[in-house]
């Protein structure tokens, strides 16, 4: 396994001002390159680019969309390259891409640049991907007081990689994980019970974290609403349905989340009925790469 430089300050204070954890982010970016070099260094550098060789090069969108990941692209660029590479971003996530314009511009030990340069725009352009399909989520729902959120159905090994990204879209992230909030699906009523048994297991094992229960008809949705839950899912709801859920339970002070069959222009219809939250797997699961690439001057 190769040996990396580590992250300089500056860098790891801009992940945590985002959210995310240095030393995780860290971690993904040393698998990632690792799995590039397990069968040896970068042969084709080695043998075009001279040892001592310096470059300047640029990330700049070819597409327009929604920039993510510029600093995680600038972890994978100081790993390989250490105190001898020097990143300047000339553009902040969550911002929209500017075609032809780089957002980020890097100077540095040629060979390390070229290394790292896979890596760094697998890593931004599938970020980036995310953050621009969930702006269009969020702009088709605007005027509404639904918000768009995530799910677990995620890349393994990018889960928070992934949901920042949702987040520099203008989305809501769901739960990180299993230990962060419970969601009573079928499978566990089944297991339980029923609705109320499986709420009611769920709050003596774990009265602390926040419940939601999903719902596949209108009258499990009364029975989420008497075991006191403060948040539905409703499962493939018809608008028609979705707008009686909304009907039951606005006076219980109950949110609502719709899930299931979502597309990207049925978003504005299902948001107006009243629902709380839309969850998109696609989001993360489908979300097309945003073109950029990486260019020496």
């Amino acid at each position: 396994m190769t040996e990396w430089f580590p992250l300089r300050d500056a860098l790891a204070d801009a992940l945590r001002d985002g959210g995310l954890d240095p030393a995780a982010v860290e971690l993904v970016v040393r698998r990632a390159l690792d799995e590039d070099l397990a069968l040896g260094p970068d042969v084709t550098t080695l043998a075009t680019v001279p040892e001592g060789a310096r470059a300047t090069g640029d990330i700049t969108p070819r597409s327009p969309g929604v920039l993510a990941g510029l600093p995680v692209a600038a972890a994978v660029l100081e790993l390989v390259g250490g105190h001898e590479v020097e990143v300047s971003l000339h553009a902040a996530d969550g911002m929209a891409a500017r075609t032809g314009s780089p957002a980020l511009t890097v100077s540095g030990p040629t060979r390390s640049l070229l290394t790292a340069e896979r890596t760094a725009l697998n890593l931004v352009c599938h970020l980036s991907g995310i953050a621009t399909l969930t702006r269009r989520w969020v702009d088709a729902v605007a005027g509404t007081d639904a918000g768009i959120r995530d799910t677990r159905k995620t890349t393994p090994g990018l889960r928070a990689l992934e949901k920042y990204a949702v987040r520099c879209g203008g989305g809501v992230n769901h739960r990180m994980a299993l230990g962060d909030a419970a969601l009573v699906k079928d499978n566990h009523v089944a297991a339980a019970g029923g609705i109320a048994a499986a709420v009611a297991a769920v709050r003596a094992h774990a009265p602390e974290i926040s419940l939601e229960v999903e719902c596949d008809t209108l009258d499990q949705v009364r029975e989420a609403i008497d075991a006191g839950v403060a948040l539905v899912l409703l499962d493939n709801f018809s608008l028609a349905d979705t707008r009686a859920a909304v009907e039951l339970a606005r006076p219980a002070g109950v949110r609502l989340e719709a899930s299931g069959g979502l597309t990207l222009d049925r978003a504005a219809e299902v948001a107006a009925t009243g629902v709380d939250y839309l969850a998109v797997g696609a989001l993360t699961h489908s979300a097309p790469v945003l073109d950029l690439g990486f260019d020496l001057r």
